[in-house]
């Protein structure tokens, strides 16, 4: 419907638009007269002669695999003969429910105080309703270090015979008594667990640190993130899933039959930041802290968590928490010294892959590996994703060198869960070990080149001047029980033998853990640090341990909470190649005092006390 007084405009203007017309026509015409004539000089002008030069055909270089020596060392299965006898229950069943293929983890940690680290793994559960209900219920197991390669089950009696769809495990003295205690996630309602003198007591509900029952928590963590000498806690969610709303997903591999959902099928959740009150009650603060992060886009929260580490990657002295996502940006929270935090992972380069997309990231540890001043955070992936390495530049921003480092082309096809730094042949330089396992037990049905089962993939660090900084290590120069393929999930490190280097312990999905004993022989020295500080945080939890070899500086930060779902013994363990005597070691402890102190000798165990 045309408004009052349109048609007296567009009649006035025919005439212009019909001259304007006519002149267009012409200057086209001039145009493409011009472009004929050029055209045709371009045809007749005489052409110059050129000597046709032909160069030197040069080879490609080819930069070739760096002839290095690899150590030769054997690891040893001694799950059976140590009296570990656990097994791993998911509950699979056939209906496909995504917490099925998450596994467990692990924790080393001395429960009873006898200076040796003990072993409790994680159990899961069968769901309620599956048939063959009067199974016995799966529990979690606790066993205890006897010496010489013996563990005796002490489940029952340390009050663990707990059955609940358990995740993850976090280990701390909160309370300050001198015994440690424990923190677990699960499927469902969380716990912790108060050691009083060797046996367990639930102390969740008073604590206030239950959690929602429809919640499903992963890693979690105890950290001083404040300074005021009480530890806090901290708790990732994973998606927002009910066995209802997975099940009313139909998702397949082949077309047909059923699969595990993707994560990308539900929405993210928040996690738990529970402030230590310092009277055995905890606030959670998380939304107050700045750990709410939103997508800006359609205002779902954005973590899906599984993995945790707690490092001061600015050296400021306040530590900060990184946050591995399945599917979503990794998120970097930067301590800001007043109670909160800056999440800052894109801006510091640690969110993304390098083509700006999020990856299927499960466990992760940081260390410095390169033996300087910046941090390195190694990501386990999803099958088809390299292992992440972003190493902290001298701009101080985060590159991921996983392809130029040589480890990233090794672990692409691998579906990898825990990741964890470790020297295990005590040159000096840490290498790194990482746990793998798919989550379909037919995957190999429709895809070549994966298994259910994967071999855990040992990398030696042959330094940052070779072409390849990541070795492979073959089964030949670690031994055949350390790569016999498995379904692994969560994994861990202590010395259980007092021999000096460390020992693993892989969980298995599903299946048995593989507790491994590390026989090297090599001839390398060797010095472990055990902290005592003053105050509830007894076991100086996030402090550092940095040793000068030479030009280098090794560091190491008592975290115990690594790899994936999983918590390793909070001792500083550091390899000294041929170095046989060290001068003085520096330790910054966790508000952030520096003080040197003498080591006499090296080859054993110190302990550095505080008062």
């Amino acid at each position: 419907m045309n408004r009052p007084g349109d048609h007296e405009v567009y009649e006035g203007e025919d005439a212009a638009i019909a001259s304007a017309f006519k002149k267009s026509i012409v200057v086209i015409f001039s145009l493409l007269a011009m472009v004929s004539i050029v055209g045709l000089g371009y045809f007749l002008w005489p052409k110059p002669e050129v000597e046709e030069q032909v160069g030197e055909l040069v080879a490609p270089v080819d930069r070739g695999v760096p002839e290095v020596e690899l150590p030769r060392l054997q690891f040893k299965d001694m799950t059976e003969s140590a009296g570990i006898d656990f097994v791993h229950v998911n509950g699979a069943q056939g209906l496909k429910l995504l917490p099925e293929t998450m596994g467990a983890g692990v924790a080393c940690f001395d429960f009873d105080n006898d200076l040796d680290a003990d072993l409790l793994f994680v159990n899961s559960d069968y769901w309620p309703d599956d048939e063959g209900d009067d199974r016995p219920r799966a529990t979690l197991r606790l066993y205890e270090n006897q010496g010489d390669w013996n563990f005796k089950d002490v489940t029952e009696a340390a009050a663990l015979n707990l059955n609940f769809y358990g995740m993850g495990v976090a280990v701390a003295d909160y309370d300050g008594d001198g015994w440690r205690d424990l923190f677990l996630t699960s499927v469902g309602r969380n716990y912790l667990l108060k050691n009083e003198s060797g046996v367990f007591s639930d102390v969740t509900s008073e604590a206030g640190v239950a959690g929602g029952e429809d919640e499903w928590s992963t890693s979690c963590g105890w950290f001083d993130y404040d300074r005021d000498g009480h530890l806090d806690l901290l708790v990732g969610n994973y998606v927002d899933w009910s066995r209802e709303l997975n099940l009313q997903l139909k998702p397949t591999l082949d077309g047909k039959n059923r699969a595990y959902a993707p994560p990308t099928q539900f929405k993210g959740r928040f996690p738990y930041l529970y402030h230590n009150n310092g009277d055995g009650t905890f606030g959670e603060v998380a939304e107050a802290a700045g750990m709410h992060v939103r997508n800006p886009a359609t205002g779902v929260p954005v973590p899906k968590a599984l993995g945790t580490s707690f490092v001061d990657f600015n050296q400021d002295g306040w530590v900060d928490v990184f946050v591995a996502n399945d599917t979503t940006p990794n998120l970097l929270f930067e301590n800001k010294k007043d109670g909160t935090f800056d999440e800052i992972g894109q801006l510091l380069g640690v969110a993304f892959d390098g083509r700006g997309m999020p990856r299927g990231a499960m466990g992760i540890d940081a260390a410095y590996h390169r033996n300087d001043e910046n941090l390195s955070i190694a990501i386990g992936n999803f099958a088809d994703e390299a292992t992440s390495l972003y190493v902290l530049q001298g701009r101080g921003v985060f590159t991921d060198e996983s392809t130029s480092t040589g480890l990233g082309p090794q672990t692409q096809e691998e579906l990898t869960f825990g990741v964890l730094w470790l020297d295990y042949d005590l040159d000096g330089r840490l290498d790194f070990l990482a746990a793998n396992g798919h989550l379909e037990n037919e995957i190999e049905k429709i895809r070549e080149s994966q298994r259910y089962e994967q071999m855990p993939h040992l990398f030696w660090n042959a330094g940052p001047e070779n072409p390849d900084e990541f070795i492979s290590v073959d089964e030949a120069h670690c031994g055949a029980d350390l790569c016999r393929p498995m379904v692994g999930r969560g994994s861990a490190t202590a010395d259980f033998d007092g021999d000096g280097d460390l020992d693993v312990v892989i969980v298995g999905c599903g299946q048995k853990p593989r507790l491994l004993r590390n026989d090297q022989d090599l001839g390398n020295h060797w010095l472990r640090i055990r902290l005592r500080d003053r105050g509830k945080n007894w076991e100086a939890i996030g402090a550092q341990i940095q040793i000068q070899l030479g030009e280098e500086r090794l560091t190491r930060v008592i975290s115990p909470t690594r790899s994936y779902l999983s918590q390793s013994e909070p001792v500083a363990s550091f390899g000294l190649g041929q170095a046989s005597e060290i001068e003085q070691i520096a330790v910054v402890w966790p508000d952030g005092e520096k003080v040197e102190y003498p080591v006499e000798a090296v080859d054993q165990m110190i302990e550095i006390t505080r008062e």
